[in-house]
């Protein structure tokens, strides 16, 4: 029996443990704390659960992100009473808004132990406002048999609920009365005898059934995109399988002759062989004002959430294009506010149903052409540019690291300007790299600890990142124990916030310097030694390719590339028009 008979809390901590256990759980990140203890010795002396103890509750709530990030499973959090819970809060945004389960478990003091000034006590009851998917206050531990049942039963719908409809964080706060220890209690003496021995006999892993209308809308999607000429917008996206996602949006382009314009957050760019009319360069051709306007479509079918281009969203706008998103949650995608009809469903059933009606399109090749051959002189001119620029610079990154990880590498890229570049320069390639990223918030909280649980038990693993986002998470490198693979850092140093740099603010000097680009005077050499974590400086791009590939299998290490804000921001301002400007067709 799986249950510990010691006391009232193990017996309804254990209860809790194991049928998260039989649902499937496999992973629980447990910040220390007194309150807690039931909990945490539930999970650390659970055979089937790996728990993996981290100090700092920020960093262990992204580092359970980002695991349920790459494997799209619940993710258990653990921590104490008090402000421990508050400092969950970033990770639960972004869980919410990026749609990843996190099962959060907050222990707390006894009803009689709140509104009277006891320790480490603050109101946790919705703590985390409407973010959760679903929560509760857990009743206090009871060794009623029925009260076992409702343990249970709750347990399992919280479980579905991070996952069902839409995936995203769920909230217990779990009140504890003393002794919070394992020690024996005698009333608990006679309750094995009498528990039942099929308690968790129907606990069972909760099986998806994708669901989606059942009557035929495919005549009446006919009528919309007949004789159309349209694209399709690829936005951010992390499928559970990128292959299937990647090749039924070149099936439904391939059926409708629509282009793809296809974000570097999404994983087409990186399956380019699947798609012959994949577009990346789409953020540099809309620049070119005469250029947009001879693209502008009939209709548009957007996958999921719209890319990161300004550029994309203000043609978008101007043209106020029909739009059809394509996406089974029920969250609204149109942030335009526009002529749009959401499809509620995947793009993979999509693909399926037109593929079942023989779908054809009639559409003007005419207008795939003029997509196809801009994109393939925009291309060749970003190439042409950067393959003559010898010195380290940051648009550059993106561009040669697409092209030179090893097959299936995951990459971490950090928000603000990295995330940026990537967009504009990360080449269309077959290597299969898996981009994750946390766009949800689009903040920099727990940039680091995000990418190491990425790593955990995955293959070598990446992170692009400047050197605020690292610096805002360096209680991340006290997992470097814990790392069970290899994170590769590429650190771009330029010291300070240069997505700022592109903004009208920069004109205003002072205060810009100081309180936006809030320039850091790191040492990283003496702060990878401090934490034990291998370093490099980074002096040419040969260098970097012999690091790169391959990758180290075991350890954490940072490929510091120093480069110089200002002259990187200015090079973006002068050519980023530049790409597409001349073109005429």
């Amino acid at each position: 029996m799986p249950i510990d008979f010691r006391n009232i809390n193990t017996v309804w901590s254990s209860i809790l443990v194991e049928t998260l256990q039989h649902l499937g759980l496999t992973t629980a990140i447990i910040s220390p704390g007194s309150r807690s203890t039931p909990l945490t010795f539930a999970f650390a002396t659970h055979p089937k659960i790996e728990t993996i103890p981290i100090l700092d509750e920020r960093s262990a709530a992204f580092f359970a992100l980002g695991i349920a990030r790459k494997t799209h499973q619940p993710v258990a959090i653990v921590c104490t009473s008090g402000t421990a819970a508050a400092n969950f809060y970033p990770a639960i945004i972004e869980a919410k808004e990026s749609r990843i389960p996190l099962l959060v478990l907050t222990a707390d003091r006894p009803p009689e132990l709140r509104n009277c000034h006891a320790g480490q006590t603050i109101d946790q009851v919705k703590l985390y406002g409407n973010y959760p998917n679903w929560q509760t206050e857990l009743s206090l531990p009871s060794l009623n048999l029925k009260m076992f049942s409702y343990l249970r039963q709750t347990v399992i719908y919280g479980w579905e609920k991070t996952t069902f409809a839409i995936p995203g964080p769920v909230h217990f706060n779990i009140p504890f009365r003393d002794p919070l220890a394992p020690l024996p209690e005698t009333e608990v003496n006679t309750l094995e005898s009498k528990f039942p021995q099929d308690f968790f006999a129907g606990v069972k892993p909760i099986l998806e059934t994708g669901s989606i209308a059942n009557y035929d809308f495919i005549p009446q999607l006919k009528n919309q995109l007949i004789s159309q000429t349209g694209i399709i917008i690829a936005g951010l996206a992390q499928p559970k399988n990128s292959q299937q996602y990647c090749q039924a949006i070149a099936q439904i382009s391939q059926l409708l002759k629509f282009p793809v314009l296809a974000e570097a957050l999404s994983p087409l760019r990186n399956y380019s062989q699947l798609n012959p009319y994949l577009i990346s360069s789409y953020d540099l051709i809309l620049r070119n004002h005469k250029l947009a306007s001879k693209l502008v479509p009939q209709i548009v079918l957007q996958i999921g959430e719209l890319p990161t281009s300004k550029q994309l969203r203000k043609w978008l706008e101007t043209g106020n294009t029909r739009r059809l998103i394509i996406d089974k949650s029920d969250q609204n995608f149109d942030s335009l506010h526009g002529n749009t009809t959401h499809l509620r469903l995947s793009v993979e059933q999509l693909s399926q149903r037109l593929i079942s009606k023989n779908f054809t399109n009639e559409a003007d090749e005419n207008y795939l052409k003029l997509w196809c051959n801009t994109e393939a002189k925009v291309r060749e001119a970003i190439d042409k540019k950067m393959t003559t620029i010898n010195y380290i610079f940051e648009p550059k990154i993106p561009w040669f690291i697409s092209q030179i990880l090893p097959q299936g590498t995951p990459i971490f890229i950090a928000n603000s300007m990295p995330v940026r570049d990537v967009e504009f320069f990360w080449v269309p390639n077959n290597s299969q790299i898996q981009p994750f990223f946390n766009r949800g918030a689009n903040g920099i909280d727990g940039t680091l600890s995000t990418a190491l649980g990425i790593a955990h038990r995955h293959q070598s693993s990446v992170m692009l990142t400047g050197d605020l986002a690292l610096l805002h998470d360096t209680n991340g490198f006290l997992l470097r124990n814990k790392l069970v693979s290899h994170l590769t850092i590429i650190l771009i140093n330029n010291q300070g916030g240069g997505i700022f740099e592109m903004l009208p603010i920069a004109k205003f000097n002072p205060p810009f310097e100081e309180f936006f680009a809030t320039p850091q005077e790191i040492n990283f050499a003496d702060l990878c030694k401090t934490y034990g974590v291998e370093y490099q400086n980074i002096s040419s791009w040969q260098q970097l390719q012999q690091l790169l590939n391959p990758l180290p299998n075991t350890g954490m290490r940072i490929l510091e590339l120093k480069t110089d804000r200002k002259v990187d921001s200015k090079w973006r301002l002068d050519n980023l028009d530049k790409f597409a400007a001349d073109l005429v067709l």
